[in-house]
């Protein structure tokens, strides 16, 4: 597959043309081992194309991306999944659709609907540990959407942080039933259009999705893609993501997206078989030893210890987890490990179950919140960070939750209870954000 982006940039760098352009650096690095970075980031001079208004390279290269994922229309971003999840509930904005959403979003979400002020309908799943996961129940998603009767849209998170996936394919059929659009925060799962079953979820019914390439395949931290099923909206998409990108998105992170095409119709088949065979056989090693979630296979997701402790454990063995806390320790793997990636997991893991204790985790169960204002009116209100044991009858102002994993316990509006303060402070939450 070609790879426009990358070879533009590449010409330019063997011409030896003189930077008479942004950005200042000139392709020269303050230290000269980065200085083969520095290079490729250009900015839109003649022949680079420009992503939001992109008819050449970019426009090919997005193009070929399409194609690899099987959509309508797929656009780059080189800020992240946020941007895309800004321009799907523009596109709803515009449309006068009522957001209904699964609860357990990503933060991104949340500062979307303060921006447009979209008030949101919340759809409680049955949490089964920590705030991050939980099973959906499909008929209070029918329940909702029919109990509304309008145009409408449904916002969920598959997978989300533990890998835990929703039926996509059942949902996309309800919403389709009511005339309610459905969007897909898909960022930990850009490589399910490539599994031995296609399981990605434009192709299984969304009407939007957004994929964070880097957390799943070979790219560069930022870059994302926002896919559609729908050709009504394809015109429309780089008009919304352009009411809040920058101007100048980086060339080296579009390059990368540019250069993961190529790495798709190549080789991500046979990655993938191969390290599902070893994941496979590492489950199968530690059967009876540990728990692991079902879900997306690369996410290779623990319970039964306190993550933390098993975290630090692993670190003694040279390995480090993509996120842990008191219920859960998830390791994220992708189609680019290596054999003896997973030898050096096995080894670490073997020391983790022998030192660990085993936890009983009470089961966290996040309250029915009571709303107070809406989410723009506390996010943009005047407000005060007080200790989380001072909070107790006060309005949530901008959520307290780090990244990762970014889900909010009380969300901008809302009346933080007691039981609230007892999920923050078991996230290690001192200090909350409310109104003054």
């Amino acid at each position: 597959m070609k790879t426009p982006v990358y070879d533009f940039i590449k010409a330019l760098n063997d011409s030896e043309t003189l930077r008479c352009f942004m950005p200042g650096h000139k392709g020269k690095a303050p230290e000269s081992q980065l200085e083969n970075l520095y290079k490729y980031d250009i900015t839109e001079i003649k022949g680079a194309d420009s992503l939001f208004e992109s008819d050449g390279i970019i426009a090919e290269s997005e193009k070929n991306a399409s194609e690899l994922f099987g959509t309508e229309y797929t656009a780059y971003s080189a800020s992240g999944s946020t941007l895309c999840i800004q321009a799907m509930l523009t596109l709803m904005k515009w449309e006068n659709r009522k957001a209904f959403a699964i609860r357990n979003v990503h933060r991104s979400f949340l500062n979307g609907c303060a921006l447009l002020d979209l008030e949101v309908s919340w759809i409680y799943p049955e949490y089964s540990g920590g705030i991050i996961s939980g099973e959906i129940d499909i008929s209070k998603i029918e329940n909702a959407l029919k109990s509304y009767n309008k145009p409408s849209f449904l916002y969920l998170t598959s997978p989300d942080y533990t890998g835990r996936m929703c039926d996509i394919k059942r949902i996309s059929e309800i919403c389709r039933k009511y005339d309610s659009r459905l969007l897909v925060d898909n960022a930990h799962g850009a490589l399910l259009a490539f599994m031995p079953e296609n399981l990605h979820p434009i192709h299984l019914g969304a009407d939007l999705c957004c994929d964070s390439a880097h957390k799943m395949l070979p790219a560069m931290t930022g870059s994302a893609y926002i896919h559609t099923s729908r050709p009504e909206y394809a015109p429309l998409i780089k008009k919304a993501m352009l009411l809040y990108a920058s101007t100048s998105p980086s060339y080296p992170v579009m390059m990368s997206l540019d250069l993961c095409n190529k790495y798709i119709s190549e080789k991500i088949h046979s990655d993938i078989c191969r390290n599902l065979s070893y994941i496979s056989a590492l489950r199968k090693r530690f059967s009876g030893r540990i728990d692991f979630i079902s879900g997306e296979p690369f996410h290779i997701t623990i319970k039964g210890f306190d993550g933390n402790i098993f975290s630090e454990l692993l670190r003694k063995k040279n390995t480090e987890c993509e996120y842990s806390d008191f219920e859960y320790t998830v390791l994220l793997m992708s189609p680019l490990n290596t054999e003896h990636d997973y030898q050096i997991l096995s080894e670490a893991l073997e020391y983790a179950v022998s030192e660990a204790p085993r936890t009983h985790n009470k089961k966290l169960i996040l309250p029915k919140a009571v709303k107070k204002m809406s989410i723009r009116d506390a996010v943009f209100a005047e407000s005060e960070n007080i200790p989380v044991e001072k909070s107790a009858g006060r309005i949530c102002s901008e959520t307290n939750i780090p990244c990762p994993p970014a889900i909010p316990i009380a969300i901008s509006g809302e009346v933080i209870t007691d039981e609230i303060i007892n999920i923050y402070k078991r996230y290690g939450i001192l200090n909350v954000n409310v109104v003054k």
